[in-house]
Order: structure tokens, then C-alpha cells, then sequence
């Protein structure tokens, strides 16, 4: 055998040589392609004694026989139809052991990072501890590195992290922040050429009442009984809420709670803090539904502990998010199978670019598991009257996935791509629509203004007509709708199609146009309320 050189192994004592055998890699990547490539520039380590919060989440069990049960509680031929599982059902059948479960935790403790949240399903663990904690229980260096193409720098791994663990980790979710969360919204713009906004707002601008009026009317339906959660990366300001509905002279009757993760503060009071996404998302849901029993806002830093405790708690039925980030469907879609085992409905916005929203935007709305709202330009019949017109956005986001997500079954439908550019084997989004054009008035960060879109405003109208139906539904002694993609499917392809949704024909989002049926820009099209609400609580 060749022997080494004093100097070799004088070198030999400075490297850092792989983890012991009983080490296991996670199930998923953590570095970024910047940082792997040499593409991103090394400034130096990270700081110790930084403190960052994590997310380290386990995968499920019995995963094929969980999307078994998934097909059969989503298919009106089987006795398992709309017969969902609670949060400790799920768990017993499909969350990590107990056991593995203890073992991360014991794991955690022991490398000097404290238990933050410990989740019902056993899905997720929150950490926080300082740098030179991290790096050593996941036997990995936190550099800093300069970006790429933005002008700041960012922090990561500098390999794939492992762990002196027996269990199997799916993945460790705030090691990085390459790609920082996106808010799906255009504050202060020129509308549209050739908008003509006539709602009941300041100088004609849309509020959320006037969409109530165009999409669903006058009918008795508020959302009573019914919680909507909204996802959000940071605290808001209440005083915006309270101050946009004093100006309409409208009333807010409904409780907002909110719900703080990951140690981030829910109150937002700018300059310091920008509320705007946070706050119309809250007012588009309470427009929509002006009688639910609350809207419960998540804040938090990791997107996988905002929606697994939307899980845990199992208490809002229609969920938004109006944010986009980096793709990390393995990590999330636990979670969204959960939901949709729950009779969670989750509805996410596209984006405001058009074609050209880059996918670390749009994600999760091309999620196979998710409702993708785009957006529309729609004209009502005066201030808070009816529906009038509607044409495509053109910066509502559609496109076959850019994250390579596969198609889902409900869009294998024979000739459903063919003539509107469609993709056969790629998620195509959005799968509906509402207004998203820049003629909407808003009060955030203190003061109100109009010259305000994005789909943003039309993803938390979805989750507030989903609270009018599962109102309906549970009145009529059902169950709530659920995973709505393969329902809205059916209705798209169906005779009734046109009776339950405005088929948005006119428009382009510079990549795509609209066509008659589905299609890249609107999905299906807006909702016909009173109509879409019989046919989906009949079903």
C-alpha cells in the first residue's frame, strides 16, 4: 500500500471527511444549483452564533395505500365518497411512528436545537439554534454566498446534510435562502389599457363587495359556521382591515385570529413591516363571505410549518395562499394529501407575469394537490351590480408547470390541450379565475389607495365562495367538497359546463390566449355563484 507523505497528512487533518456509516442522507435536495455549480460566489461562513429556524420533516407511511384511499374518497361511485379522515385517523394510518418520531426529537435535543413545535401528525419538527449547531448535527457548512442574478447574498448548506439518525428525514426546510418568498400582487398601477373599472370603491375602483355582487349576487349565503386560513410570511397591521371597511361604510363583523410560527410577530406596522398581502387577502376573503365565523391568518418563515399546523388544526375547511417560492413539491405534498383527506380545499394564486412568471413564482399553484387561480378583467353592470363582461388578464399566470410537475389524472382528458397550447404531460395552470386587474382599491401600510391587482385579490375570492358552499352543503347535511380539481374537471367537460362558469373567451397573457372551454390564461373561467353552488353541493 502507497504511503502518505508527512504533508498529506498534515493537509489530511484541516479536511472534513464524510459522516460515520450510520449517518443517512435526507430523502431531498437542500443545496442550491447556485452553490453546487460554483455559480454563486463564496463570501465566507456563516456566523455560529446566527440562529435560524428549521422545519425537518419526516415522510409518510403507507403512502400507496394513502393515495388508494384518496382516489376512493374523491370518486362519487365509491361507499368511501367525501368520507374524510380526522387528524388522528390520518395519523395512525399515514404519519410517521410515534416511535420515529421521538427518536428526531431525542435526535434535535441532543445537538443543542430546541423544540419549538411539536405537530399532532408527527409530519413536521420546528428547531431553532444557533449556526454552529446546525452544522454540526447535519454535518454540513453554512456558507455565504453572493447571488447569481440578484443583488444581495444568501446563506446554504455547502453539501447535502446526513444525520446520525436511524430515521429517515424527507427534508430540513430554512437552510437556505436562495429564493426568497414572493407576494402575488402589483400595488399603485396604471390599470390595463382599455379597463374600465365601475366599481363602488373611490374614483370606480373594485372592492371586494362589488365581486360578492358580480360573482355570486344578493343571495342569502354569507359563510356562516365557515373558517377561512390564509398563509402569510408576515404579521399585518388590524387597524388597515378595520380602516378599509369604515371608508366603504361597511360593516366587519368577523373575528380575525391569527396564528405566529416559526417565532415571527403577527402584528406588522410599517415602515418596518409591509402588510399589504397579508391585509387583502383578509379583505377579499371577509368580502366575499361577510359572515364567517373567522379568518385565521398563519405567520410564519417556513412554508411547510404554515401549512402543516393548517392541518394539525383542521379547522378551516377553504385555505389561500397568494405567495410563491422555490418548488419543494416532495416536501409539501404530504401535506396537501392530508388536506385533501380532511376535506381541505386549498386555492393558491398563479402569478403576475403573464407567461413569463418564472416558476420559483408561481409554485405551489402548479401543485397537482392545489386550486391555481388566475386572473380576469371583469365589468359589472354599475357599482356592486352584476356581471357583465369578462376578458383574460394578461398578467394572470398560466402555463404548462415550469417546476416539471407531471400532469395530474383530472387534465388526462382526451382533447382538453389540443387547442389551446396545453401541455399532455406537464400540470397545466390556472384551473379557474377571478378579477386581478390593477383597478382595485386596498388600504395597507397605513394608508388606501386604487390602481391595485394581481391574483393575489382573486385567490382569497375563490376561498370565500368555497366558504358559502360548504355552508350550503353542511345545511344540507353533508360533508365539505374537499379536493375540488377533479370535481371542477367533470363540471368543465360536462353539458353544464357553461351554466356554472363565465367561459372566458377574449384575452391573452402574452404567451396563451383564451379559448372557448379551458385554457392557460382563466382554467375554466369565472363562477356563475348560484349556479356553481347548486351543482357542486348536489354532487
Amino acid at each position: 500500500m502507497k504511503k502518505l507523505s508527512p504533508v498529506v497528512i498534515l493537509l489530511c487533518t484541516l479536511c472534513t471527511f464524510p459522516a460515520a456509516a450510520q449517518s443517512r442522507l435526507t430523502l431531498t435536495p437542500h443545496v442550491p444549483a447556485a452553490v453546487s455549480s460554483g455559480q454563486a460566489a463564496l463570501v465566507g461562513p456563516l456566523s455560529g452564533s446566527e440562529h435560524l429556524s428549521l422545519a425537518i420533516s419526516l415522510p409518510l407511511r403507507n403512502e400507496a395505500a394513502l393515495d388508494n384511499l384518496l382516489n376512493q374518497i374523491y370518486d362519487p361511485q365509491s361507499p368511501s365518497y367525501h368520507r374524510y379522515l380526522s387528524v388522528s385517523e390520518f395519523t395512525a394510518q399515514f404519519g410517521p411512528a410515534a416511535a420515529d418520531y421521538a427518536a428526531l426529537t431525542q435526535f434535535a435535543q441532543a445537538n443543542g436545537l430546541n423544540i419549538t413545535e411539536s405537530a399532532a401528525n408527527r409530519l413536521v419538527l420546528d428547531v431553532d439554534g444557533p449556526v454552529a449547531n446546525i452544522e454540526r448535527a447535519f454535518n454540513i457548512n453554512m456558507g455565504v454566498y453572493r447571488h447569481p442574478v440578484e443583488n444581495r447574498t444568501f446563506y446554504a448548506p455547502d453539501r447535502e446534510p446526513t444525520l446520525n439518525l436511524a430515521v429517515p428525514v424527507l427534508h430540513i426546510s430554512g437552510l437556505d435562502t436562495y429564493s426568497l418568498p414572493q407576494a402575488k400582487l402589483i400595488r399603485s398601477a396604471a390599470p390595463d389599457a382599455g379597463s374600465k373599472a365601475t366599481g363602488s370603491g373611490p374614483h370606480g375602483q373594485f372592492v371586494g363587495s362589488d365581486m360578492r355582487a358580480a360573482y355570486y349576487g344578493s343571495g342569502p349565503l354569507t359563510g356562516t359556521g365557515q373558517s377561512v386560513a390564509l398563509f402569510e410570511f408576515a404579521g399585518y397591521n388590524i387597524t388597515d382591515v378595520q380602516t378599509y371597511f369604515s371608508n366603504l361604510n361597511q360593516p366587519l363583523n368577523v373575528p380575525i385570529v391569527g396564528v405566529s410560527l416559526n417565532g415571527v410577530s403577527l402584528n406588522c406596522v410599517p415602515p418596518r413591516c409591509d402588510d399589504s398581502e397579508q391585509v387583502l387577502d383578509i379583505e377579499m376573503a371577509i368580502a366575499m363571505a361577510p359572515g364567517l365565523s373567522q379568518v385565521v391568518v398563519y405567520v410564519g418563515k417556513s412554508d411547510v410549518s404554515i401549512f402543516n399546523q393548517m392541518a394539525v388544526d383542521n379547522t378551516s375547511k377553504q385555505i389561500s395562499c397568494s405567495w410563491g417560492w422555490t418548488d419543494d413539491e416532495t416536501s409539501l405534498d404530504p401535506i396537501f394529501k392530508e388536506f385533501a383527506l380532511q376535506g381541505q380545499t386549498v386555492f393558491v394564486a398563479t402569478g403576475d407575469f403573464g407567461s413569463r412568471t418564472p416558476g420559483n413564482s408561481t409554485w405551489p399553484s402548479d401543485d397537482p394537490y392545489v386550486t391555481a387561480v388566475g386572473g380576469t378583467d371583469i365589468t359589472t353592470n354599475g357599482p356592486g351590480g352584476s356581471w357583465a363582461s369578462e376578458t383574460g388578464w394578461s398578467g394572470s399566470a398560466g402555463m404548462p408547470s415550469k417546476n416539471g410537475v407531471p400532469i395530474p389524472k383530472y387534465q388526462q382528458i382526451p382533447g382538453l390541450m389540443s387547442t389551446n397550447g396545453g401541455s399532455t404531460t406537464l400540470r397545466n395552470i390556472p384551473d379557474v379565475a377571478a378579477e386581478a386587474n390593477t383597478n382595485q382599491y386596498s388600504c395597507w401600510d397605513g394608508t388606501c389607495s386604487g390602481g391595485n391587482g394581481g391574483t393575489s385579490y382573486a385567490s382569497p375570492q375563490w376561498a370565500g365562495f368555497m366558504a358559502m358552499v360548504n355552508q350550503q352543503l353542511l345545511a344540507n347535511g353533508g360533508t365539505a367538497i374537499g379536493y375540488l380539481n377533479p370535481m371542477l374537471y367533470r363540471i368543465g367537460v360536462g353539458s353544464a359546463y357553461t351554466n356554472n362558469f363565465h367561459d372566458i373567451t377574449s384575452g391573452t397573457n402574452r404567451g396563451y390566449n383564451d379559448v372557448v372551454g379551458y385554457d392557460l390564461v382563466t382554467g375554466w373561467g369565472s363562477m356563475i355563484g348560484p349556479t356553481l353552488i347548486t351543482t357542486l353541493t348536489s354532487h
